[in-house]
């Protein structure tokens, strides 16, 4: 039997992972991507910048403050929209 010595941890404690939606899934419940299929092609093709960089994986995790810019459109993440699965639209600078 494997027996720990007295007062040792079984496990190191985990830290609680901040709150993320990745990129596929926001384009698409924001509206940004009609389907799942149209935000993998627009996530590939490096048509839509995170944080003002091409992203071309479309797993990456968006966290609070993320800006996601697609075809016009500007999304920032907001601390609300974990819970919520949405995020805050804002119109393009047009300056």
């Amino acid at each position: 039997m494997n027996e720990r010595p007295e007062g040792e941890a079984a496990e190191s404690p985990e830290p609680v992972p901040e709150e993320s939606i990745r990129l596929d899934q926001l384009l698409k419940v924001s509206g940004l991507a009609q389907t799942g299929g149209h935000a993998k092609m627009a996530i590939q093709g490096g048509e839509v910048l995170v944080n003002g960089e091409v992203e071309t994986r479309r797993r990456r995790k968006l966290f609070t403050g993320d800006k996601i810019e697609f075809n016009g459109e500007v999304v920032v993440i907001d601390e609300s929209d974990s819970d919520s699965d949405q995020a805050a639209e804002t119109s393009p600078d047009r300056s």
